[in-house]
């Protein structure tokens, strides 16, 4: 049972609901971590401007595999539930691949490149060296395009660390953390 309270849109702040709609909208479904972060309109109001603006940067078989190595990474099993379920529903990623991906690789060069920078920027908080950089923009990716990377693991350190402090009630097919791919 979640630790915080995830509210049903009725029960969640004025200003939270025409953004939860909106996820209803678009997902058919409005999952307890959005319900969770409705709870502060403020938060939400920024997680969704963010994570709009991100859905318009790399590819997202790439968003995703950045999430389920930074998810991994940070233990988060609601996360790993939620892009588990996403990358291969909407993605289209192989359960091979998010097995790999959960460990930071990818069997894509190029999409390889980039997990593995992500999982290591969350790693190591950002203390990348010179080789690390350059192996990312050997991949093919632009100055503008790591950035976009940081900016997706960014977002999902703050998503991990959310529904790790929440404990917030897995609505996904479960994956564990604990149990790696």
């Amino acid at each position: 049972m979640s630790r915080l309270t995830i509210p049903n849109r009725n029960d969640a702040p004025e200003a939270s609901r025409p953004i939860l709609d909106a996820v209803e909208k678009q997902l058919g479904v409005v999952p307890n971590m959005f319900r969770l972060i409705a709870t502060s309109p403020a938060a939400l109001q920024g997680f969704v401007g963010n994570n709009g603006a991100l859905a318009r940067t790399l590819d997202v078989k790439t968003r995703e595999r950045i999430a389920l190595a930074v998810a991994q990474v940070n233990g988060c099993d609601y996360c790993l539930s939620a892009h588990s379920y996403l990358g291969q529903n909407l993605a289209k990623i192989t359960s091979e691949e998010i097995a790999l991906n959960r460990k930071g690789k990818s069997g894509d060069p190029k999409a390889d490149a980039a997990v593995r920078f992500a999982a290591k920027v969350v790693r190591e908080r950002g203390q990348m060296d010179d080789a690390d950089i350059k192996a990312v923009r050997d991949a093919g990716f632009s100055d503008g395009q790591i950035i976009e990377i940081v900016a997706v693991a960014a977002e999902n350190v703050f998503t991990n660390l959310l529904n790790n402090v929440a404990q917030t009630d897995i609505d996904f097919p479960v994956v564990i953390a604990a149990e790696a791919a």
